[in-house]
């Protein structure tokens, strides 16, 4: 049996850009046609503000989530149809990106997943009005310095990217507690997020029960290949349990770097990012050199990635 060989990656929010699959979209009818149908589905112009922006708007927590889906989507439509015996034996998000995983595994239909991401952003956007939050980013410490700043500050760890790069979510008072606390102790960048709210934590109860209800109404298949899930770091198969992580997502750390150990072990050291940005390329450097990503984020990407693949 040939073991696995290739995974796909998705970004999270924060990703997004004003032009971002607009190449795609005029060069590649299929990526067209996912816009089309977003902007049906939505009942706005998710592709005006994909393409032409404003920037105040695309960032904005209802719009940023289906901006990016739609977009990783569009390039993995790309990727299908000009490769199309291309497939992944592992996918994987971070945060939001678990939805475009889904999809290209299988698990979700394009429909589906859009309206899950739209619920999502909805549900994450009442509860910042209910619970009002926001992030940091701390760079240069260790995961049990950022723990410790976290139990002191009263914040909770929400992303755990890199070895040396971490995100604390919670209340206004204890992120800026929490920031004094990682420069005292030598961080080397201390970077407060343009986020609407205190994701990843418990201040997101609220939408993480809203959001399981919208769950309840949609179809989730067993994934044809590997799904790493946020919460476990650990693959999983069980449509129902992965309808319960998703769900959980919202409340939990994305452990990003166990996600990427564990595919190594899996057998995967080469992996495609889809979508905008080329931040996962980044992390994987930081977590194991050893790590391969090859990025698809606009049209140009194609010629580059399929001569990188030919060589391997």
């Amino acid at each position: 049996m040939v073991g696995p060989r290739i995974g796909f990656l998705f970004p999270g929010q924060g990703a997004q850009f004003v032009g971002m699959g607009k190449e795609a979209a005029l060069r590649h009818p299929e990526a067209h046609k996912l816009y089309e149908q977003a902007d049906q589905i939505l009942g706005y112009s998710l592709s005006r503000y994909c393409f032409e922006g404003p920037e105040e708007v695309l960032t904005q927590t209802l719009y940023a989530p289906p901006a990016i889906f739609v977009t990783s989507l569009a390039l993995f439509s790309v990727l299908e149809k000009k490769l199309p015996d291309l497939k992944p034996d592992f996918v994987a998000g971070l945060s939001l990106g678990e939805f475009p995983a889904l999809v290209a595994a299988g698990a979700l239909s394009f429909q589906n997943g859009l309206k899950l991401v739209k619920a999502r952003a909805e549900s994450m956007e009442q509860a910042a009005q209910q619970n009002r939050g926001t992030m940091v980013s701390v760079i240069g410490l260790s995961q049990e310095q950022c723990a410790q700043v976290a139990k002191e500050s009263g914040s909770e760890m929400a992303n755990l990217n890199a070895p040396d790069q971490f995100v604390l979510s919670g209340s206004e008072p204890s992120i800026s507690r929490a920031s004094e606390l990682a420069e005292s102790l030598g961080a080397k960048r201390v970077i407060r997020l343009k986020v609407g709210g205190a994701f990843h934590s418990s201040l997101m109860e609220p939408a993480r029960q809203r959001f399981s209800a919208a769950l309840g109404e949609i179809s989730i298949h067993a994934p044809k290949c590997f799904f790493m899930p946020n919460v476990t770091a650990c693959p999983e198969s069980d449509p129902e349990r992965i309808r319960t992580l998703l769900s959980e997502q919202l409340t939990h750390p994305v452990r990003w770097i166990e996600s990427m150990t564990h595919a190594k072990s899996l057998g995967i050291r080469r992996f495609i990012e889809l979508g905008p940005g080329r931040a996962l390329k980044g992390l994987a450097k930081r977590i194991d050199s050893s790590l391969e990503v090859l990025s698809f984020e606009k049209a140009d990407d194609l010629e580059a990635l399929e001569s990188a693949l030919e060589r391997a």
